[in-house]
């Protein structure tokens, strides 16, 4: 029998004031159910350009959230190397290679401008 587990994701709307005005990410998919080893996307969408400005965090039930991933595709020391991250415009995404029991939890992208979550 295959393990499966629940990865919960949430849809996290940011308002950043700018020059430019607000920056609203939208994230999906809302949550997945996947099989350990499969390979995993997270979709993080921006509602302007905002360069490299991206940031990943995972939180664990009853955790701080750990920065994964800074500035779009720079992986925090000591993060699995299944965690990576790539951009295209405003679409970014976090993918995880050959997914494990432990990476389940909430995945949040942020615009690191704003980052208000501390490890």
């Amino acid at each position: 029998m295959m393990m499966s587990l629940i990865l919960l994701l949430v849809t996290l709307g940011l308002l950043v004031q700018d020059s430019s005005g607000e920056i609203i990410l939208t994230q999906s998919p809302g949550s997945q159910s996947v099989v350990k080893g499969q390979t995993v996307f997270i979709r993080c969408k921006a509602s302007t350009q905002i360069g490299d400005d991206i940031d990943w965090y995972l939180q664990k039930h009853g955790e701080a959230p750990k920065l994964l991933i800074v500035d779009t595709t720079a992986r925090q020391s000591g993060v699995s190397d299944r965690f990576s991250a790539t951009a295209h415009q405003t679409d970014f995404t976090l993918t995880i290679s050959g997914v494990q029991t432990v990476d389940a939890g909430v995945y949040y992208c942020q615009q690191h401008n704003s980052r208000p979550f501390t490890q």
